[in-house]
Protein backbone atom coordinates (compact mmCIF):
# COMPACT_ATOMS: atom_id res chain seq x y z
CA UNK A 1 0.00 0.00 0.00
CA UNK A 2 1.77 3.41 -1.17
CA UNK A 3 1.07 6.05 1.48
CA UNK A 4 -0.79 9.02 0.26
CA UNK A 5 2.02 11.61 -1.59
CA UNK A 6 3.92 9.26 -2.66
CA UNK A 7 2.28 8.03 -5.78
CA UNK A 8 3.21 10.25 -9.36
CA UNK A 9 0.75 12.97 -10.18
CA UNK A 10 -1.52 12.61 -13.01
CA UNK A 11 0.19 15.40 -14.46
CA UNK A 12 3.25 13.42 -14.06
CA UNK A 13 2.31 10.40 -15.78
CA UNK A 14 0.63 12.13 -18.47
CA UNK A 15 4.10 14.33 -19.17
CA UNK A 16 5.98 11.07 -19.57
CA UNK A 17 3.33 9.79 -22.22
CA UNK A 18 1.81 7.18 -19.88
CA UNK A 19 -1.58 6.12 -20.37
CA UNK A 20 -4.01 6.81 -17.60
CA UNK A 21 -7.58 4.35 -17.47
CA UNK A 22 -10.39 6.20 -15.46
CA UNK A 23 -12.64 4.17 -13.93
CA UNK A 24 -16.44 3.84 -15.11
CA UNK A 25 -20.25 5.00 -14.71
CA UNK A 26 -20.57 4.95 -10.99
CA UNK A 27 -24.48 6.61 -11.45
CA UNK A 28 -25.76 3.71 -13.98
CA UNK A 29 -24.07 0.99 -12.23
CA UNK A 30 -24.92 1.28 -8.37
CA UNK A 31 -28.87 2.08 -9.96
CA UNK A 32 -29.07 -1.22 -11.68
CA UNK A 33 -27.50 -2.57 -7.92
CA UNK A 34 -30.27 -0.81 -6.12
CA UNK A 35 -28.20 1.90 -4.79
CA UNK A 36 -29.09 5.10 -6.81
CA UNK A 37 -32.10 6.34 -7.57
CA UNK A 38 -33.07 7.17 -11.17
CA UNK A 39 -34.31 11.09 -11.79
CA UNK A 40 -32.33 12.75 -9.39
CA UNK A 41 -29.17 10.57 -10.26
CA UNK A 42 -27.54 11.69 -6.89
CA UNK A 43 -25.00 9.67 -4.61
CA UNK A 44 -26.13 9.53 -1.84
CA UNK A 45 -25.12 5.57 -1.78
CA UNK A 46 -21.49 7.41 -0.58
CA UNK A 47 -22.89 7.79 2.85
CA UNK A 48 -26.39 5.25 3.05
CA UNK A 49 -24.48 2.53 1.68
CA UNK A 50 -20.50 2.93 1.73
CA UNK A 51 -20.42 -0.77 1.20
CA UNK A 52 -21.75 -0.78 -2.29
CA UNK A 53 -19.53 2.21 -3.51
CA UNK A 54 -16.33 0.64 -2.00
CA UNK A 55 -17.29 -2.31 -3.98
CA UNK A 56 -17.37 -0.82 -7.22
CA UNK A 57 -14.20 1.26 -6.55
CA UNK A 58 -12.53 -2.19 -6.00
CA UNK A 59 -13.87 -3.59 -9.13
CA UNK A 60 -12.53 -0.96 -11.37
CA UNK A 61 -9.59 -0.79 -9.83
CA UNK A 62 -9.12 -4.62 -10.17
CA UNK A 63 -9.68 -4.05 -13.36
CA UNK A 64 -7.05 -1.71 -14.45
CA UNK A 65 -8.23 1.85 -13.35
CA UNK A 66 -5.73 4.32 -12.51
CA UNK A 67 -8.24 6.89 -11.25
CA UNK A 68 -10.82 6.81 -7.83
CA UNK A 69 -13.25 9.27 -9.04
CA UNK A 70 -14.67 10.44 -5.97
CA UNK A 71 -19.13 9.48 -6.18
CA UNK A 72 -19.80 12.98 -5.98
CA UNK A 73 -21.68 13.53 -9.28
CA UNK A 74 -24.44 15.94 -8.75
CA UNK A 75 -23.30 16.07 -5.22
CA UNK A 76 -23.65 20.05 -5.05
CA UNK A 77 -26.61 21.06 -2.40
CA UNK A 78 -29.07 22.28 -5.17
CA UNK A 79 -29.30 19.23 -6.76
CA UNK A 80 -29.38 17.47 -3.97
CA UNK A 81 -32.19 19.38 -3.11
CA UNK A 82 -33.41 19.72 -6.31
CA UNK A 83 -37.19 18.94 -7.48
CA UNK A 84 -38.62 17.37 -3.80
CA UNK A 85 -35.10 15.11 -3.53
CA UNK A 86 -35.61 13.90 0.23
CA UNK A 87 -32.47 13.67 1.97
CA UNK A 88 -30.73 11.92 4.92
CA UNK A 89 -27.61 13.03 4.63
CA UNK A 90 -25.84 16.68 3.98
CA UNK A 91 -24.48 17.57 1.05
CA UNK A 92 -21.36 18.07 3.22
CA UNK A 93 -21.60 14.42 4.84
CA UNK A 94 -21.61 12.95 1.10
CA UNK A 95 -19.06 14.61 -0.05
CA UNK A 96 -16.48 13.86 2.76
CA UNK A 97 -17.88 9.65 2.62
CA UNK A 98 -17.11 9.58 -1.32
CA UNK A 99 -13.87 10.78 -0.16
CA UNK A 100 -12.92 8.41 2.09
CA UNK A 101 -13.71 5.36 0.00
CA UNK A 102 -12.11 6.54 -3.05
CA UNK A 103 -8.87 7.11 -1.01
CA UNK A 104 -9.60 4.00 0.74
CA UNK A 105 -9.44 1.53 -2.22
CA UNK A 106 -7.30 3.78 -4.01
CA UNK A 107 -4.53 3.37 -1.32
CA UNK A 108 -5.05 -0.62 -2.38
CA UNK A 109 -3.28 0.36 -5.67
CA UNK A 110 -1.08 2.47 -7.84
CA UNK A 111 -4.33 4.63 -8.45
CA UNK A 112 -5.19 8.38 -7.51
CA UNK A 113 -8.34 10.31 -6.16
CA UNK A 114 -9.84 12.81 -8.26
CA UNK A 115 -12.58 14.86 -6.56
CA UNK A 116 -15.28 15.95 -9.60
CA UNK A 117 -18.07 18.29 -9.62
CA UNK A 118 -20.29 18.93 -12.21
CA UNK A 119 -23.04 20.86 -13.88
CA UNK A 120 -25.67 22.17 -11.56
CA UNK A 121 -29.67 23.45 -11.48
CA UNK A 122 -28.37 27.05 -10.80
CA UNK A 123 -26.64 27.51 -14.05
CA UNK A 124 -30.08 26.22 -15.78
CA UNK A 125 -32.10 28.78 -13.75
CA UNK A 126 -30.05 31.62 -15.04
CA UNK A 127 -28.36 32.38 -11.37
CA UNK A 128 -25.60 34.42 -11.49
CA UNK A 129 -21.64 33.77 -12.19
CA UNK A 130 -20.83 34.24 -8.50
CA UNK A 131 -24.08 32.09 -7.25
CA UNK A 132 -22.87 29.50 -9.37
CA UNK A 133 -19.12 29.55 -7.80
CA UNK A 134 -20.05 29.31 -4.43
CA UNK A 135 -21.69 25.87 -5.36
CA UNK A 136 -18.49 24.86 -6.55
CA UNK A 137 -16.36 26.01 -3.70
CA UNK A 138 -18.84 24.61 -0.90
CA UNK A 139 -18.11 21.10 -2.40
CA UNK A 140 -14.29 22.18 -3.22
CA UNK A 141 -13.48 22.93 -0.12
CA UNK A 142 -14.32 19.01 0.91
CA UNK A 143 -12.31 18.10 -1.84
CA UNK A 144 -8.89 19.92 -0.18
CA UNK A 145 -9.66 18.91 3.44
CA UNK A 146 -9.84 14.97 1.90
CA UNK A 147 -6.54 16.40 0.11
CA UNK A 148 -7.34 14.43 -3.16
CA UNK A 149 -4.97 13.99 -5.51
CA UNK A 150 -6.38 16.20 -9.05
CA UNK A 151 -9.99 17.90 -9.51
CA UNK A 152 -12.55 17.06 -12.43
CA UNK A 153 -14.88 18.98 -13.37
CA UNK A 154 -17.11 16.64 -15.99
CA UNK A 155 -20.39 16.89 -17.48
CA UNK A 156 -20.76 20.67 -18.40
CA UNK A 157 -23.55 20.79 -21.69
CA UNK A 158 -22.30 24.47 -21.34
CA UNK A 159 -18.73 25.78 -21.44
CA UNK A 160 -20.29 28.28 -19.42
CA UNK A 161 -20.58 27.24 -16.54
CA UNK A 162 -17.33 24.61 -17.11
CA UNK A 163 -15.04 27.92 -17.35
CA UNK A 164 -16.45 28.55 -14.07
CA UNK A 165 -16.04 25.63 -12.58
CA UNK A 166 -12.20 25.15 -13.64
CA UNK A 167 -11.74 28.62 -12.61
CA UNK A 168 -12.66 27.75 -8.86
CA UNK A 169 -10.73 24.37 -8.95
CA UNK A 170 -7.73 26.24 -10.38
CA UNK A 171 -7.71 28.27 -7.42
CA UNK A 172 -6.71 25.11 -5.59
CA UNK A 173 -3.45 24.92 -7.01
CA UNK A 174 -4.59 21.25 -7.74
CA UNK A 175 -4.07 19.73 -11.27
CA UNK A 176 -7.39 20.45 -12.96
CA UNK A 177 -9.49 18.49 -15.55
CA UNK A 178 -12.40 19.64 -17.29
CA UNK A 179 -15.33 17.25 -19.34
CA UNK A 180 -17.91 18.32 -21.25
CA UNK A 181 -20.97 16.40 -22.41
CA UNK A 182 -20.55 17.28 -26.02
CA UNK A 183 -20.23 15.75 -29.80
CA UNK A 184 -19.02 17.40 -32.45
CA UNK A 185 -21.56 19.90 -32.82
CA UNK A 186 -20.18 21.63 -29.61
CA UNK A 187 -21.95 22.59 -26.35
CA UNK A 188 -25.55 23.64 -26.20
CA UNK A 189 -25.21 27.30 -27.58
CA UNK A 190 -23.31 25.95 -30.18
CA UNK A 191 -19.73 26.97 -29.60
CA UNK A 192 -17.77 24.29 -31.11
CA UNK A 193 -15.64 21.70 -29.41
CA UNK A 194 -12.26 23.41 -30.49
CA UNK A 195 -13.36 26.63 -29.32
CA UNK A 196 -15.17 24.89 -26.28
CA UNK A 197 -11.36 23.53 -25.42
CA UNK A 198 -9.41 26.78 -25.96
CA UNK A 199 -11.34 28.40 -23.56
CA UNK A 200 -11.22 25.73 -20.86
CA UNK A 201 -7.41 25.71 -21.36
CA UNK A 202 -7.81 29.40 -20.54
CA UNK A 203 -9.55 29.75 -18.13
CA UNK A 204 -6.40 27.24 -16.31
CA UNK A 205 -7.85 23.35 -17.01
CA UNK A 206 -4.83 21.18 -17.38
CA UNK A 207 -6.51 18.00 -19.07
CA UNK A 208 -9.07 18.93 -21.25
CA UNK A 209 -11.62 16.07 -23.46
CA UNK A 210 -15.32 14.82 -22.62
CA UNK A 211 -17.47 12.25 -21.00
CA UNK A 212 -20.63 11.09 -21.02
CA UNK A 213 -23.73 11.44 -23.67
CA UNK A 214 -22.17 9.53 -26.91
CA UNK A 215 -20.54 6.46 -27.74
CA UNK A 216 -16.83 6.07 -27.34
CA UNK A 217 -16.45 6.85 -31.24
CA UNK A 218 -18.05 9.99 -31.45
CA UNK A 219 -15.90 11.00 -28.09
CA UNK A 220 -12.63 10.56 -29.68
CA UNK A 221 -13.81 12.30 -32.86
CA UNK A 222 -14.94 14.93 -30.71
CA UNK A 223 -11.74 15.20 -28.80
CA UNK A 224 -9.67 15.27 -31.76
CA UNK A 225 -11.51 18.30 -32.63
CA UNK A 226 -10.53 19.71 -29.35
CA UNK A 227 -6.87 19.05 -29.87
CA UNK A 228 -6.71 20.19 -33.09
CA UNK A 229 -8.53 24.02 -31.43
CA UNK A 230 -6.04 24.05 -29.03
CA UNK A 231 -3.33 23.44 -31.28
CA UNK A 232 -4.29 25.79 -33.85
CA UNK A 233 -4.91 28.35 -30.79
CA UNK A 234 -0.66 27.93 -29.84
CA UNK A 235 -1.66 26.47 -26.42
CA UNK A 236 -0.91 22.87 -24.73
CA UNK A 237 -3.10 20.62 -22.66
CA UNK A 238 -3.47 16.91 -21.98
CA UNK A 239 -6.78 15.04 -22.90
CA UNK A 240 -9.00 12.63 -22.09
CA UNK A 241 -12.26 10.80 -22.70
CA UNK A 242 -14.76 9.29 -20.47
CA UNK A 243 -17.45 8.03 -23.02
CA UNK A 244 -20.89 6.30 -22.83
CA UNK A 245 -20.56 2.48 -22.86
CA UNK A 246 -23.75 2.77 -25.45
CA UNK A 247 -23.76 3.23 -29.11
CA UNK A 248 -25.32 6.38 -29.71
CA UNK A 249 -25.26 6.86 -33.93
CA UNK A 250 -28.99 8.28 -34.02
CA UNK A 251 -28.47 11.19 -31.15
CA UNK A 252 -28.52 14.73 -32.20
CA UNK A 253 -26.54 17.28 -30.09
CA UNK A 254 -28.08 16.61 -26.56
CA UNK A 255 -27.13 13.28 -26.94
CA UNK A 256 -28.48 9.89 -25.20
CA UNK A 257 -30.75 11.95 -22.74
CA UNK A 258 -33.06 12.27 -26.02
CA UNK A 259 -32.99 8.94 -26.46
CA UNK A 260 -36.99 7.51 -26.01
CA UNK A 261 -34.70 4.13 -24.42
CA UNK A 262 -33.25 6.93 -21.95
CA UNK A 263 -32.51 5.78 -19.00
CA UNK A 264 -34.37 2.73 -18.57
CA UNK A 265 -34.08 0.34 -21.91
CA UNK A 266 -30.38 1.01 -23.32
CA UNK A 267 -29.38 -2.35 -22.89
CA UNK A 268 -29.58 -3.31 -26.70
CA UNK A 269 -27.05 -0.31 -27.27
CA UNK A 270 -24.04 -1.92 -24.98
CA UNK A 271 -20.65 -1.80 -26.22
CA UNK A 272 -19.16 -5.64 -26.10
CA UNK A 273 -15.32 -6.02 -24.49
CA UNK A 274 -14.36 -5.80 -27.98
CA UNK A 275 -15.58 -2.90 -29.11
CA UNK A 276 -14.63 -1.33 -25.75
CA UNK A 277 -10.74 -2.31 -26.99
CA UNK A 278 -11.25 -0.93 -30.90
CA UNK A 279 -12.06 2.21 -29.14
CA UNK A 280 -8.85 2.40 -26.63
CA UNK A 281 -6.65 1.56 -29.80
CA UNK A 282 -8.21 4.55 -31.42
CA UNK A 283 -8.25 7.14 -28.38
CA UNK A 284 -4.68 6.50 -28.04
CA UNK A 285 -3.90 6.72 -32.07
CA UNK A 286 -5.92 10.19 -31.56
CA UNK A 287 -3.83 10.88 -29.16
CA UNK A 288 -5.61 11.03 -26.09
CA UNK A 289 -3.99 9.21 -22.91
CA UNK A 290 -6.21 9.87 -20.48
CA UNK A 291 -8.56 7.16 -21.46
CA UNK A 292 -12.21 5.51 -19.26
CA UNK A 293 -15.59 5.68 -19.24
CA UNK A 294 -19.06 7.33 -18.05
CA UNK A 295 -22.67 5.59 -17.57
CA UNK A 296 -22.60 2.27 -19.32
CA UNK A 297 -19.32 0.98 -18.17
CA UNK A 298 -18.74 -1.76 -15.98
CA UNK A 299 -15.48 -2.99 -14.53
CA UNK A 300 -15.09 -5.63 -17.54
CA UNK A 301 -15.18 -2.71 -19.86
CA UNK A 302 -12.56 -0.96 -18.30
CA UNK A 303 -10.37 -4.53 -18.26
CA UNK A 304 -10.90 -4.38 -21.95
CA UNK A 305 -9.35 -0.95 -22.13
CA UNK A 306 -6.66 -1.83 -20.26
CA UNK A 307 -5.61 -5.26 -22.21
CA UNK A 308 -5.66 -3.31 -25.51
CA UNK A 309 -3.02 -0.73 -23.91
CA UNK A 310 -1.28 -3.86 -21.66
CA UNK A 311 1.71 -3.50 -23.92
CA UNK A 312 1.70 0.54 -24.16
CA UNK A 313 1.50 0.39 -20.19
CA UNK A 314 3.82 -2.19 -19.63
CA UNK A 315 1.08 -4.19 -17.29
CA UNK A 316 -1.84 -6.89 -17.27
CA UNK A 317 -4.74 -5.60 -14.71
CA UNK A 318 -4.86 -8.01 -12.01
CA UNK A 319 -8.90 -8.74 -13.33
CA UNK A 320 -7.09 -10.48 -16.47
CA UNK A 321 -6.45 -13.36 -14.45
CA UNK A 322 -10.10 -14.50 -15.01
CA UNK A 323 -10.00 -13.73 -18.54
CA UNK A 324 -8.12 -14.87 -21.48
CA UNK A 325 -6.83 -12.86 -24.12
CA UNK A 326 -9.58 -12.40 -27.00
CA UNK A 327 -11.78 -15.68 -25.68
CA UNK A 328 -8.25 -17.58 -25.48
CA UNK A 329 -10.34 -19.08 -22.22
CA UNK A 330 -13.18 -20.82 -24.39
CA UNK A 331 -10.10 -23.32 -25.33
CA UNK A 332 -11.14 -24.94 -22.37
CA UNK A 333 -14.48 -25.23 -23.23
CA UNK A 334 -16.45 -28.51 -23.41
CA UNK A 335 -17.68 -28.16 -26.51
CA UNK A 336 -15.99 -28.12 -29.73
CA UNK A 337 -17.77 -25.40 -31.55
CA UNK A 338 -17.61 -23.23 -28.14
CA UNK A 339 -13.40 -23.79 -28.44
CA UNK A 340 -13.22 -22.55 -32.06
CA UNK A 341 -14.06 -19.03 -31.09
CA UNK A 342 -10.77 -18.76 -29.39
CA UNK A 343 -9.52 -16.75 -31.51
CA UNK A 344 -8.88 -12.95 -32.03
CA UNK A 345 -10.37 -12.62 -35.90
CA UNK A 346 -13.65 -14.44 -34.36
CA UNK A 347 -14.64 -11.90 -32.68
CA UNK A 348 -13.55 -8.56 -34.18
CA UNK A 349 -15.42 -9.86 -37.10
CA UNK A 350 -18.39 -11.18 -35.41
CA UNK A 351 -21.24 -8.73 -35.80
CA UNK A 352 -23.76 -9.68 -32.72
CA UNK A 353 -27.37 -10.00 -33.03
CA UNK A 354 -30.11 -8.05 -30.83
CA UNK A 355 -31.97 -11.17 -30.61
CA UNK A 356 -34.95 -8.45 -31.07
CA UNK A 357 -36.60 -8.99 -34.66
CA UNK A 358 -39.69 -6.54 -34.51
CA UNK A 359 -37.43 -3.89 -32.71
CA UNK A 360 -35.62 -1.35 -35.47
CA UNK A 361 -31.93 -0.53 -35.18
CA UNK A 362 -32.09 3.03 -34.55
CA UNK A 363 -34.46 5.45 -33.15
CA UNK A 364 -35.57 8.66 -33.22
CA UNK A 365 -34.69 10.89 -30.58
CA UNK A 366 -36.33 13.29 -28.73
CA UNK A 367 -35.60 17.27 -29.82
CA UNK A 368 -37.14 19.97 -27.67
CA UNK A 369 -34.63 22.46 -28.65
CA UNK A 370 -34.00 24.05 -25.08
CA UNK A 371 -31.04 24.91 -22.81
CA UNK A 372 -30.60 27.54 -20.56
CA UNK A 373 -32.63 30.06 -19.92
CA UNK A 374 -35.69 28.23 -21.53
CA UNK A 375 -38.85 28.23 -18.71
CA UNK A 376 -39.15 24.18 -19.14
CA UNK A 377 -35.68 24.25 -17.61
CA UNK A 378 -36.05 26.10 -14.78
CA UNK A 379 -35.42 24.48 -11.75
CA UNK A 380 -37.31 23.86 -8.10
CA UNK A 381 -36.63 23.00 -4.51
CA UNK A 382 -40.19 21.71 -4.54
CA UNK A 383 -41.06 18.45 -6.24
CA UNK A 384 -42.69 18.19 -9.52
CA UNK A 385 -46.08 18.96 -9.42
CA UNK A 386 -49.19 16.88 -11.34
CA UNK A 387 -49.79 20.09 -13.02
CA UNK A 388 -46.31 20.42 -14.30
CA UNK A 389 -46.08 16.80 -15.61
CA UNK A 390 -49.12 16.84 -17.41
CA UNK A 391 -48.08 20.16 -19.34
CA UNK A 392 -45.05 18.28 -20.73
CA UNK A 393 -45.13 17.31 -24.30
CA UNK A 394 -45.01 14.02 -25.28
CA UNK A 395 -43.56 13.06 -28.49
CA UNK A 396 -46.36 10.46 -29.52
CA UNK A 397 -44.30 7.92 -32.30
CA UNK A 398 -42.14 6.64 -28.76
CA UNK A 399 -45.99 6.20 -27.14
Amino acid sequence: MAPVGSKRGVLERLGAGEVVIGDGGFVFALEKRGYVKAGPWTPEAAAEHPEAVRQLHREFLRAGSNVMQTFTFYASDDKLENRGNKLTFTGQQINEAACDLAREVANEGDALVAGGVSQTPSYLSCKSEDEVKKIFKKQIDVFIQKNVDFLIAEYFEHVEEAEWAVQVLKATGKPVAATLCIGPEGDMHGVTPGECAVRLVKAGADIVGVNCHFDPMTCVKTVAMMKAGVEKAGLKAHYMTQPLAYHTPDCSCQGFIDLPEFPFALEPRILTRWEMQHYAREAYKAGIRYIGGCCGFEPYHIRAVAEELATERGILPEASEKHGMWGSGLEMHTKPWVRARARRDYWERLKPASGRPLCPSMSTPDGWGVTKGHAELMQQKEATTAEQLRSQPRNKSHI
